[in-house]
């Protein structure tokens, strides 16, 4: 199966619990709240509503960062970039009924992560993107082939998602390649039919 994820984010007229329940009305089933700038204070009461949202669809929740919140509103997940709590902390600090991402730019990346015990790879940025500031090496297609090639030879079965940039014409090449799913953001919000967007790449991901 390959998997959408959206990674909560705001425009002008969006905000942050309204751009999930756009993702979810969509059939998106996994939800990342990144709110980098906020603090746990403020993050809370959005997780809390977007929790609910999720809960109500039946649909994963992740938050980016904030482990011990995450561990406080028991919600599914958190997802850690190269600058977060290091993933094995994390581990012992949630324990292993949590799912804990972890953020890829190179295939040493992956393996340090498999070693530290991560669930699934964040693996980009495929593209250049504006929804992320200190942008890693973009990987490409080519990228993204050297990296699962080199997961192959190592061993390492780990779901790899495409994050940075990805659109819907993007799944095809990404399936094809071998990653298990995508991240997106900008490119909903950004639709001019949010909801309908992501129909279609919910549907694009499932052929």
């Amino acid at each position: 199966m390959f998997n959408v994820q959206f990674i909560t984010h705001y425009t002008d007229i969006i905000g942050y619990a309204e751009s999930a329940r756009l993702a979810l009305e969509g059939g998106c089933r996994w939800i990342q709240l990144r709110m980098k700038e906020a603090t746990d204070e403020e993050a809370e009461p959005v997780a809390r509503e977007i929790q609910d949202m999720c809960r109500a669809c039946d649909a994963y929740f992740v938050l980016d960062d904030r482990v011990e919140l995450a561990k406080r509103l028991h919600v599914d997940g958190v997802h850690l970039g190269k600058l977060d709590m290091p993933v094995d902390e994390a581990r012992v600090y949630l324990g292993e009924e949590f799912i804990i991402g972890g953020t890829a730019n190179t295939l040493e990346d992956v393996m340090r992560l498999h070693r530290a015990g991560v669930d699934y790879i964040g693996c980009g940025p495929f593209r250049y993107t504006t929804t992320k500031k200190n942008l890693a090496p973009v990987l490409g297609v080519e990228g993204y082939r050297h990296i699962i090639d080199g997961m192959c030879e190592a061993g390492i079965n780990l779901p790899v998602v495409g994050i940075g940039g990805v659109t819907l014409e993007d799944v095809p090449d990404l399936k094809a390649i071998g990653l298990n799913g995508i991240a997106l953001s900008g490119s909903i919000l950004r639709a001019e039919n949010p909801v309908e967007e992501m129909k279609r790449v919910v549907a694009e991901c499932r052929r």
